[in-house]
């Protein structure tokens, strides 16, 4: 309770005592109802100041206040039925009292309400009511509220699309030190979306937002040191700002860092090193890196050759689509390289790469049928396949 709360004790400054407000003579106060008295103990209870800290006895006095139309103590009901502090968590009574709460005003209430309406919690799923209620914060100076509806403008989102106007909020937003209002600002700038495009002002807002451990913004950041767009080119910047999203989980940046230590550009060229991140990426389902993994353990390249992996990461990518992986399992089921030979999976595989057009894949293809392997002997679809292939 004591940590879920520490980011909204800012708020609780707005909430004015004028008498004692030690426990005991609260609780004194707050037993002959006054409302401002319950609120003050339930935060106690909650922060642990003068008592053990409780958080059920928190709702208690929180829930006795918010019945009085307290919007403070509702907005703080609001949030333990939300996270289930001190109460069992039901999102419908958090969307309740946050409600009560935001139609008072309160800004924090009218941006979870407006999370609430987003992602269906406590109430059906609405955009437009999202849009609402995070304008209503957003106008009372809250960043969080004026990032999403600046989001909401910029994609269109419960609301017509306006380029100017998630500038206009993302840039009020990204002022407070709101890092993905920074992130988004720099997109736009760098894009020219609701902005003249000014790639030196992108530089500035990925660096503000950076600089707060944002990962979209340290491999965005990257990029620009990369390219040399907004700031002066520097490979190894580039490196610095792709390793630090990398670490975070960043798929874009973990693909960048593998090009650049396959290479050695921005830093020494390590193959091994190049295969880390190329499997950090792979793992999370990046197409281009589960298919340079499985070429990594095709051909022993910073890993140990293995022709089993091989087929693994290139059968990932190639049930995704991807042509050449397609070619490549084909070629390994012809074989038997890495996996049981069997002629009707290789004609299987190839037949989807050519398909797609891959010239190698018409070619076996067409040998496939014309010599009646793993498929009936068909010299006309021979025929077919090999004019496919001769063409391109």
């Amino acid at each position: 309770m004591k940590n879920i709360l520490l980011g909204l004790m800012v708020f609780c400054l707005s909430i004015v005592w004028g008498g004692e407000t030690t426990p005991t003579a609260l609780r004194k106060s707050a037993e002959q109802g006054d409302a401002k008295a319950q609120c003050q103990l339930g935060l106690c209870y909650a922060k642990g100041e003068g008592v053990k800290a409780d958080a059920e006895k928190a709702v208690y006095w929180w829930k006795k206040a918010a019945e009085q139309g307290m919007a403070a103590a509702q907005f703080f009901l609001g949030f333990c039925y939300a996270a289930g502090e001190g109460v069992k968590a039901d999102a419908e009574k958090a969307v309740y009292w946050y409600q009560k709460s935001a139609e008072q005003g309160d800004a924090k209430a009218q941006y979870q309400l407006g999370l609430c309406y987003d992602n269906g919690k406590g109430v059906k799923a609405d955009a437009e009511k999202a849009v609402y209620w995070w304008k209503k914060a957003a106008e009372q100076g809250m960043a969080a509220a004026q990032f999403f509806l600046g989001f909401c403008y910029f994609d269109g989102k419960g609301v017509k699309a306006d380029a100017e106007k998630a500038v206009y909020w993302c840039q009020k937003a990204a002022e407070q030190g709101e890092a993905r209002a920074q992130v988004l600002l720099g997109v736009c700038y760098f894009e020219g979306k609701g902005v003249k495009a000014d790639a030196e002002k992108a530089v500035y807002w990925y660096q503000k937002a950076a600089e707060q451990g944002e990962a979209t913004a340290q491999y965005n950041l990257g990029v620009c040191y990369f390219t040399g767009k907004g700031v002066k080119a520097d490979a190894e910047k580039a490196v610095y700002w792709w390793k630090k999203a990398a670490e975070q989980g960043e798929a874009n940046a973990q693909c960048s860092l593998v090009a650049c230590y396959a290479k050695g550009e921005g830093v020494k060229a390590d193959a091994e090193k190049a295969v880390y991140w190329c499997q950090k990426a792979a793992e999370q389902g990046e197409a281009n890196a589960q298919f340079q993994l499985g070429l990594c353990y095709a051909k022993g390249e910073g890993v140990k050759a293995d022709a089993e992996k091989a087929v693994y990461w290139w059968t990932k990518i190639a049930e995704q689509g991807d042509a050449t992986a397609q070619y490549n399992l084909g070629f390994c089921y012809a074989k038997g390289e890495g996996v049981k030979a069997d002629a009707k999976k290789a004609v299987y595989w190839y037949q989807k790469a050519a398909e797609q057009g891959d010239a190698t894949a018409q070619y076996l293809l067409g040998v496939c049928y014309f010599e009646g392997k793993g498929v009936k002997a068909d010299a006309e679809k021979a025929v077919y396949w090999w004019k496919k292939a001769a063409e391109q």
